[in-house]
């Protein structure tokens, strides 16, 4: 096999990987809320249960079952993915990466100020607002399931999947894009392209954590703990306990 056929089979396979993930957490959230339905529970009129059947049967059920099932279709085995008790070292990287994710943010957020770029919204701020609550429900739910189930499949399965050919940093970048990209699906409003562009500037952060500790649980940890603050900042503003 040339190195051309074997690095677009790795690219094909990441971004197969990406796209199909998220499609099929989409159909099993489906499945899930017209089951709730069926039973004559109102999901779409309670945000906090939408958001609870979206996050639990999309990030925490079927983001695993489909890096689980690749990986068994492959051969790879669970032991593909890097995963181990934090050390010191591991929590070092942990509260180093949080602190250039968020620094990350506010900068590029400043930056977007003064030249007045607006940036859309994910589709759980706009549920959020019509119930705060379920920013007090994200909160646990990101450590829980949205960081975990998010950086298994992109950092564990698609950049472990491309380092095998690319290389690291290389790795690193495809599956930055492919991490951005597919969020585009749970866009709304204007500024999408700006908001794709913010977690592509931003992941490789997720990315690097992962690579120099080789332990799921970093990214894992970065990545839950920039949502829940993100939710828990959300929700006193919404309730006017912080100024927004």
């Amino acid at each position: 096999m040339t190195l051309w056929n074997s690095r677009s089979r790795a690219l094909f396979a990441a971004v197969g990987l990406g796209l199909g993930g998220y499609a099929f957490a989409a159909v099993i959230v489906l499945l899930a809320a017209f089951s709730l339905i069926a039973l004559g529970i109102p999901v779409l009129r309670r945000p906090s249960l939408l958001v609870a059947v979206s996050v639990v049967m999309g990030q925490g059920v079927a983001f695993g079952l489909f890096a689980l099932a690749y990986l068994r279709y492959t051969g790879r085995g669970i032991g593909y993915i890097k995963v181990r008790v934090p050390t010191l070292r591991d929590f070092g990287w942990f509260a180093g990466g949080f602190v250039v994710f968020y620094g990350g943010l506010i900068a590029v957020s400043l930056v977007l100020t003064t030249f007045g770029i607006q940036s859309a919204q994910n589709e759980l701020s706009t549920l959020g607002e019509e119930d705060p609550r379920v920013f007090l429900l994200l909160i646990p739910l990101s450590f829980l399931l949205i960081g975990p189930g998010e950086e298994l499949l992109y950092r564990g399965v698609v950049q472990e999947r491309l380092r095998e050919t690319f290389g690291p940093w290389p790795a690193i970048a495809l599956a930055s894009l492919i991490f951005a990209f597919v969020h585009v699906f749970s866009l709304q409003g204007a500024g999408k392209l700006v908001y794709l562009g913010i977690l592509f500037v931003l992941s490789p952060i997720l990315g690097a954590a992962y690579e120099y500790t080789r332990n799921l649980v970093v990214p894992a940890l970065i990545h839950g703990a920039f949502n829940a603050l993100q939710f828990a900042l959300a929700y006193l503003m919404m309730t006017g306990q912080l100024p927004s």
